[in-house]
């Protein structure tokens, strides 16, 4: 009886597994190779084990043990495009992005209409953001107009005669409203999220808001004759000046611009100069009536401190003024080619200026002017540009006085592109209730921020999830993980007083330490204790090798980032150069790929005096972070802390699934869609439920 009943058991499971049965009980979105008739059945047995071997693996961020099961799985059935396609995802997550690439052309060739959809995108996207020049304005690009924050709406007015901009880390802008006298932050749906109506007694007409280096703002008064100074948190503070030709006060304050120590410039557009504070308020001098080869300014307008220089736009002469930070005139720029300029932003190395009916960028250099979008086009409405600036995402927002809106500029590009969707991590413990965790980037890699629920869609088999739940974003979050790679070489190994007060550094920054990892010859995570004294003892131990291996070590540093904040970052501390042995196991490109594939940043803090090597600040450039040189006067702890501050287009969302699971064996397809303005993305994947 129990022989009978062990064959019976073998029989079902057959059954279970069979192409025939499974076409009847599993739904039409499941792997084609579990609905393929013509497989063989031991065939189809070992290519679903080995699927969900790697499925399983790559949700652990196991990507290496992914790809081996994915592999096997595809050699029992050649040319089966999910099986590629995840082939594809684990190669692309462990930083090998031109295999990746070469297994998702696999999958085209056997994709319905839908999956060669997502195939390709991602297949372009990938090709396209391996190709383009790491700048943020790319020579030719067109902005065109993809939505616009009205001031108003047949349910009321939300604000009047806008008339300046400032960005603001997580997506939204902070809009200086001159008509309803008040600044107005909007988020990246258009919605209004905070007021500020400065002082007891309001503002009076204010035009333009810049912040300083402490996170304070600085809100110009046009007809108040006054700068206010607002906390981060917008709480009113003090005022800057009065109404007055003296030193130091205004006849009608506009445009503003904070250098790179700080110091405030206003221009005073009644007394037909700029005025120079300290960050407190405090006057220093000013500039801009006629002398030493400059004739004065007429209508002085936009102002933007950039490279050790002030740059002052004239509406009336329409060029641009250079001067030192002591107010000496330099040169005039843009001699022709501005039709009346507005405000003045940096943007990268170059100027962003608003002019009139168009947003301009403008090189400091050659003088050489490009437009980048424009608003004629549109007759029928009332358009002048008065200020504009790029926010978190890399839109150009523009506030149109007139027209009370701002229009929101995406480059064409970008509109065709769309969004890069990746499904990073499918959580099925609990199921049915299912947690998604996605990234959502642009062309370029930049992250998407301000996303809201609003803005997603989940769907199985087509159909909207239920109980579809927007868990939060990683932007908000101030919290970050780091990992600290220490250089083993011959010359780290006088530097052991160095790489111990560097690790010190690094703790006062404040993040949480995952693991310090030793790159000798074989790297290893050291031990440590609580405390800094007990890190700074394990960063001067450890062996010392001329085969210390650089590449074995990063991996090793940075996978064990991959399941906790997605903030995060690899801190590597070393003399600068890395070594015969660098790049033996893994290239420097599938490095940086690992890195920024998996939103892991690379900091470089340089000990012993010595310079960084080209490899390193590759590395740095790629994946957003830095050098860092031991002893520079402010220390690493400043830029270390601000990766904490950096945006992360990481969001985490759940539902309640309606699928069925045959007890842990069927796939369970999900799909992602993600909606701002006028652009769009989606990823689809898929998962194994807990056996039951």
């Amino acid at each position: 009886m129990k022989h009978f009943r062990r064959v019976l058991g073998v029989v079902f499971a057959a059954l279970s597994f069979c192409p025939q049965a499974a076409l009847a009980q599993t739904p039409d979105s499941a792997p084609n190779f579990l609905r393929n008739g013509s497989a063989s059945l031991v065939d189809t047995i070992n290519a679903q084990n080995e699927f969900r071997i790697g499925v399983q693996a790559y949700y652990r961020y196991a990507f290496n043990e992914a790809i081996l099961a994915f592999e096997r799985a595809n050699s029992f059935r050649p040319g089966e495009t999910l099986i590629l396609d995840w082939l594809g995802r684990a190669y692309y997550r462990s930083g090998m992005e031109d295999t990746a690439l070469r297994q998702w052309q696999f999958a085209l060739q056997g994709a319905s209409s839908s999956e060669e959809i997502l195939v390709r995108s991602r297949i372009e996207t990938v090709r396209n953001r391996r190709s383009l020049l790491p700048l943020m304005m790319e020579e030719g690009q067109r902005f065109v107009e993809a939505g616009h924050y009205p001031g108003r709406s047949a349910a009321g007015v939300y604000f009047r005669q806008p008339v300046s901009v400032l960005s603001n880390e997580d997506g939204s802008v902070w809009v200086v409203a001159y008509g309803s006298n008040e600044l107005v932050r909007v988020d990246v749906n258009g919605l209004i999220r905070q007021r500020l109506r400065g002082p007891l007694n309001g503002f009076d007409r204010p035009y333009d808001m810049v912040r300083g280096l402490d996170g304070r703002y600085y809100v110009s008064d046009y007809r108040g004759g006054r700068v206010s100074i607002l906390a981060a948190d917008g709480t009113w503070q003090a005022y800057i000046g009065g109404r007055g030709i003296g030193e130091g006060m205004f006849v009608g304050p506009q445009n503003m611009a904070v250098d790179d120590e700080g110091y405030l410039y206003v221009v005073d557009y009644g007394n037909r100069r700029v005025c120079k504070f300290n960050p407190d308020g405090g006057f220093i001098l000013s500039f801009g009536r006629r002398g030493y080869g400059f004739n004065g300014f007429l209508s002085p307008t936009g102002i933007c401190a950039l490279d050790e220089r002030v740059f002052v736009a004239d509406g009336v002469t329409k060029q641009i003024h250079v001067f030192d930070k002591n107010g000496g005139f330099i040169e005039t720029l843009a001699a022709e080619g501005l039709n009346g300029p507005e405000s003045m932003r940096a943007l990268g190395g170059s100027l962003l200026l608003a002019d009139t009916d168009r947003i301009v960028l403008v090189d400091p250099d050659s003088s050489i002017v490009r437009e980048l979008g424009g608003f004629g086009t549109r007759a029928a409405r009332n358009v002048r540009i008065t200020g504009a600036g790029v926010d978190g995402n890399g839109n150009i927002v523009a506030a149109n006085f007139v027209g009370d809106e701002i229009a929101v500029m995406t480059s064409a590009q970008d509109m065709a592109a769309g969004f890069f969707v990746q499904i990073d991590r499918v959580i099925a413990d609990a199921f049915p209730q299912v947690t998604i965790e996605l990234s959502v980037q642009d062309r370029r890699r930049r992250p998407i921020l301000g996303l809201e629920g609003r803005n997603f869609l989940v769907t199985e088999n087509s159909r909207a999830a239920g109980g579809q739940n927007f868990l939060g974003a990683a932007y908000l979050s101030q919290r970050y993980d780091v990992s600290i790679l220490m250089e083993r070489s011959d010359a780290s190994s006088v530097l052991r007083d160095d790489l111990a007060a560097a690790v010190r550094d690094i703790s006062a920054a404040g993040p949480r330490i995952v693991s310090l990892v030793s790159a000798g010859e074989t790297p290893v995570k050291e031990r440590f204790g609580a405390g800094t004294s007990a890190l700074a003892a394990a960063a001067r131990g450890g062996v010392y090798t001329p085969r210390w291996r650089f590449d074995q070590g990063l991996r090793l540093a940075a996978s064990d980032l991959l399941a906790g904040e997605k903030k995060r970052a690899v801190i590597f501390v070393g003399a600068g150069t890395l070594g015969p042995l660098a790049f033996e196991q893994y290239s420097l490109s599938e490095l940086a790929a690992f890195l920024a594939n998996n939103g892991v940043a690379f900091y470089a803090v340089i000990a012993g005096g010595g310079a960084a090597g080209d490899d390193i600040r590759y590395l740095c450039e790629e994946t957003g972070g830095e050098v860092l040189d031991l002893y520079r006067p402010a220390g690493v702890g400043p830029v270390l802390r601000a990766i904490g501050e950096k945006g992360s287009g990481s969001y985490a969302l759940s539902y309640r699934s309606g699928q069925q699971t045959n007890f842990g064996r069927n796939y369970l397809p999900v799909e992602v869609e993600v909606y701002l303005l006028e652009r769009s993305g989606r990823d689809r994947i898929g998962y194994f439920a807990p056996l039951q």
